[in-house]
């Protein structure tokens, strides 16, 4: 036997803490739709309506008119709704993870919900996904198990599959907040530093390592590529069948680590793992040793999938 079910409190407790979590992201993509401000502004004798944005650009909306007046009110009082709903919301979660942790709720590492945290909001989970045995943890803490043997789950590395096609769009965000990937890696560990011998990879003072992959380069995808101009930064590596993963079904689902601290996680989906490990095993330059763990992951993953997420 690989699972274990978790008690029905904790059940309870995940799906109550999921729903908060859910309407809290929903809450922040309201928020984000009135983000800036809106004020009056003088100009030669007339009043007209300016839009602010949160990057300081500004936008003249009209002279002070009724209609203007009405579109002035309506942003305040949906800012207002919005930002009350988000306080309102996290102050709930907040509960609901003291929660998560007096009932055992999870177990995914912190440092990876730490980390999966901060991409969200600096607004660049959606450049990658999660893929490896880390993906693991989704699939149970969706399924409500636990997975038995603790070798199956035992990493001390994540892998962050980086979507190449949208580099332009990340590279600009990353501009905007005067950051870097592993900029944002130090906000989670100061201790984060590139790896002297592999620059896709980082390291912190416990060992614990991230990996950037991407696809192999094809068309007019640049190689070697780096996430961002900063001087201290990661280079992708490219990683066989990496581009079958991007463009595979995704399962994305909240998760708890043992604090009861909740991130989003998106990684593949169940069966695409399972045929990946599979792949994997039959590699002749693979290890004996990691073929055994890649067959052993699928087995496991496979019977999650049928028992519990896709049942009958």
């Amino acid at each position: 036997m690989h699972l274990i079910e978790l008690e029905d409190s904790a059940k309870r407790q995940f799906i109550d803490a999921r729903t908060v979590y859910i309407a809290l992201e929903t809450a922040h993509k309201e928020a984000a739709e009135v983000r800036g401000g809106m004020y009056w502004k003088m100009v030669s004798g007339k009043t007209y309506l300016v839009r602010t944005a949160s990057s300081g650009a500004q936008k003249s909306l009209g002279v002070r008119s009724a209609g203007t007046e009405a579109m002035h009110a309506r942003f305040t009082e949906r800012k207002t709704v919005a930002e009350k709903r988000v306080a309102d919301l996290a102050d709930e979660l907040h509960r609901q993870q003291r929660r998560n942790k007096a009932e055992f709720v999870g177990r995914t590492p912190e440092i990876v919900v730490d980390i999966l945290n901060r991409m969200g909001l600096s607004g660049i989970a959606d450049h990658f996904v999660i893929v490896g045995t880390h993906a693991l943890y989704a699939y149970e803490q969706a399924a409500g198990v636990r997975i038995v043997d603790s070798g199956a789950l035992a990493t001390r590395d994540i892998d962050l599959l980086w979507d190449t096609r949208k580099r332009m769009r990340l590279a600009a965000l990353m501009k905007f907040q005067s950051s870097s990937m592993l900029g944002l890696l130090k906000k989670v560990d100061a201790s984060f530093k590139i790896r002297d011998d592999q620059h896709y990879t980082a390291i912190n003072s416990r060992g614990f390592e991230v990996d950037i992959i991407r696809r192999e380069a094809k068309d007019i995808d640049p190689h070697p590529l780096k996430i961002t101009d900063h001087e201290d930064e990661f280079w992708a590596v490219q990683a066989h069948r990496a581009g079958n993963l991007l463009h595979a079904k995704k399962f994305s689902t909240p998760l708890v680590a043992a604090n009861g601290k909740m991130a989003r996680m998106t990684t593949v989906a169940p069966d695409v793992f399972v045929k990946f490990k599979r792949w994997m095993a039959k590699q002749p330059d693979r290890e004996p040793e990691k073929r055994s763990r890649d067959l052993h992951q699928a087995k496991i993953v496979t019977e999650i999938a049928t028992k519990y997420l896709n049942p009958g």
